[in-house]
């Protein structure tokens, strides 16, 4: 991934004109419904939000395989903040501290070559951390010789690093792949139009509550569309990994599908049980970082794992 392999890239620019060609879509329609005197305030401010948001994904693909393993993993820390200050674990700046490094760490793994190979990317390094990162952040308590209330914080720890670090930077490691353009770009894609997707149709055919102590607005009949248009996609932009046979783009659906609303689901939960409706106020009309990247948290580790062993990254 570079901005000359970019330029000559059809599969970026093909992502390009298609998200863009939404945007436009999408304002116009919002004008359009102005016009006729419909309060779509709310919306706009969202629109608004993904006029910010989609340049600046797409800058650091085009910027090349540094940028976009370096935004991904500034993203990762930043979903670790807003989790860390939700749940009080920030005050604890030795472990805070600790995932933040172990953090950077991913990074640096996700981006430097393998010793042992000429291939981008520390793949033994960057899938053996967790098992560093947890033991170092078990002896946290005894180096500094505590232990009252010290199993919830090094709980929160591990849950911060292997959800909102690890499993996320997967996505940042994508980039050393062969395919990476057409992995990346289509996971993101995928991901928003799942979201979407659950949003529209549970607000057009929505009965049944999916699991209302979790996240009341979700429906049955939103999940169910939202897998359905989601397994629908693979095949429409096959373009993304011609590769790919057709079982495989079923699979690629399932995983957007299923995980996304997951990840979704996860998020909610944490955030009904600390009582806060959203992790943040990053973006206006999208709430923090984790309200909008949670559905890919699930979906980048799976899908990254799947077509390692499908195809391998390189």
């Amino acid at each position: 991934m570079t901005i000359q392999n970019a330029l000559g890239n059809d599969i970026f620019l093909t992502y390009v004109v298609i998200i863009g060609g939404l945007l436009a879509f999408a304002g116009g329609l919002l004008g359009i419904l102005t016009l006729f005197g419909k309060n779509v305030a709310g919306v706009w401010k969202t629109y608004r939000g993904w006029l910010i948001m989609v340049p600046v994904l797409l800058g650091c693909i085009f910027l090349g395989r540094p940028a976009f393993i370096g935004g991904v993993t500034l993203l990762a820390m930043i979903g670790f903040k807003e989790f860390a200050r939700a749940t009080g674990l920030y005050d604890d700046w030795w472990l805070t501290g600790l995932v933040y490094l172990s953090i950077l760490v991913l990074g640096i793994a996700s981006y430097m070559p393998d010793p042992r190979q000429d291939f981008p990317g520390w793949y033994g390094l960057f899938t053996a951390l967790p098992a560093y990162v947890i033991a170092a952040i078990v002896l946290v308590p005894i180096l500094r010789n505590r232990a009252k209330g010290q199993l919830q914080q090094v709980a929160l720890a591990i849950v911060g690093f292997l959800y909102f670090g690890w499993m996320f930077s997967h996505l940042g490691f994508l980039a050393n792949a062969t395919y990476a353009y057409g992995y990346i770009l289509y996971l993101v894609f995928a991901v928003e139009i799942n979201d979407v997707a659950a949003f529209t149709c549970g607000k057009l055919f929505g009965k049944h509550k999916l699991r209302e102590n979790i996240s009341p607005n979700k429906t049955i009949e939103g999940s169910i569309g939202a897998v359905l248009i989601s397994m629908g996609l693979p095949f429409l932009l096959w373009f993304s990994f011609p590769h790919f046979e057709p079982w495989q783009l079923v699979l690629t659906g399932l995983i957007v599908g299923i995980g996304g609303q997951l990840g979704d689901l996860v998020i909610s939960f944490i955030k009904r049980d600390i009582g806060i409706k959203d992790m943040g106020n990053v973006i206006q009309g999208h709430g923090g970082i984790l309200d909008r990247v949670d559905s890919m948290i699930f979906v980048a580790p799976i899908f990254f794992h799947v077509i390692r062993w499908m195809h391998g990254i390189r």
